[in-house]
């Protein structure tokens, strides 16, 4: 730990407990866990983009298991509602009187599994519940659970049965995390592990074991403890060149010829917020430069539009990024 630092090694140990429980269950993907892990340490809410089959859904279980949050998930389709995420009001007919059904959303952590797979009218059901806090049902408000935490899963847009994401919608996501495939070694280690899972048996008989069944271990850490690492990334250091250089990064975004629409001040915001959570977890008590560029992509790259013009000459939102922060840097 850096000399000076004002965060404790309990709440460093913290982090290593996490990462080690999800370590069990999970192959590989620690760069997915770091994200996961600023977005609970910030409050901000993260999309996991990647194709069926990369454990996207068991490593938020994980994640929630092994901090003891309260976790709902909702498998977003075609024929969603709003009502089915946020709640609704039911009539009693004993007392003809209306009463709340609360709905998944009241929970530490959501996860909204293949988001993308239902309406837009559904999709921004969730607008007001990941900015605010909150949400209305009928004529009342609700106060959301704290902490709140929304972890969305996206399969790739040109996948049948999808709809693209509102820009209001992604500029609320503080991250967007793109998932690749495992390297070899991983992918055998997966393989290693599935057949050593056997079988789940009952009284009538038995069904074989899934990675889902490794969930059952009792939780490593609290959420009291995810409130005090909470509490240490706040004494985080953010010097005011490392802020300079977030609304520089933003602003370039927007100037860009191939761009249409940049990233917000939001944009700044969730920069230098990741940085000061992704710090504390490299056991730093001050956000450096590497933390700006290794999370520019994730905080930036899903809140930039490209022109019609630069589309059509195959230019990649990823190669302007990397020719603005060649700019910045």
């Amino acid at each position: 730990m850096v000399k000076g630092s004002e965060v404790t090694v309990a709440t460093h140990r913290f982090v290593e407990a996490v990462r080690e429980r999800v370590a069990t269950v999970v192959v590989g993907q620690d760069t997915v866990v770091e994200r996961l892990l600023i977005a609970l340490f910030t409050g901000g809410h993260l999309l996991l983009q990647g194709m069926p089959g990369l454990a996207k859904t068991l490593l938020v279980n994980a994640i929630a298991r092994a901090i003891d949050l309260k976790f709902a998930r909702v498998q977003f389709t075609i024929d969603l509602l709003p009502s089915d995420i946020i709640g609704s009001e039911i009539l009693d007919q004993r007392t003809s009187e209306f009463r709340v059904h609360r709905g998944p959303v009241f929970t530490n952590l959501l996860l909204a599994d293949e988001i993308n797979r239902a309406a837009p009218k559904v999709q921004s059901a969730l607008l007001e519940a990941m900015q605010e806090r909150r949400v209305t049902i009928g004529n009342n408000t609700f106060s959301l659970p704290a902490p709140f935490v929304v972890v969305a899963t996206q399969n790739p847009i040109e996948q049948s049965g999808t709809f693209e994401l509102p820009e209001a919608q992604l500029d609320r996501f503080m991250l967007c995390h793109r998932l690749h495939y495992p390297d070899v070694k991983e992918e055998e280690e997966i393989l290693r592990r599935q057949l050593q899972l056997g079988l789940r048996r009952d009284e009538t008989g038995a069904v074989p074991q899934s990675s889902f069944d490794l969930l059952n271990e009792p939780p490593v850490a609290t959420i009291q403890e995810l409130v005090a690492v909470m509490d240490a990334v706040q004494m985080v250091y953010v010097s005011e060149v490392f802020t300079k250089h977030c609304v520089e990064l933003v602003r370039r975004t927007r100037r860009h010829k191939a761009v249409d629409v940049g990233g917000s001040p939001r944009a700044g915001i969730a920069l230098t917020l990741a940085a000061r959570a992704r710090a504390f977890i490299h056991k730093r008590d001050f956000a450096v430069p590497e933390d700006l560029y290794v999370l520019a992509e994730d905080v930036l790259l899903h809140r930039m539009r490209l022109t019609y013009e630069a589309l059509a000459s195959g230019v990649s939102g990823a190669t302007v990024l990397r020719e603005v922060l060649a700019e910045v840097g």
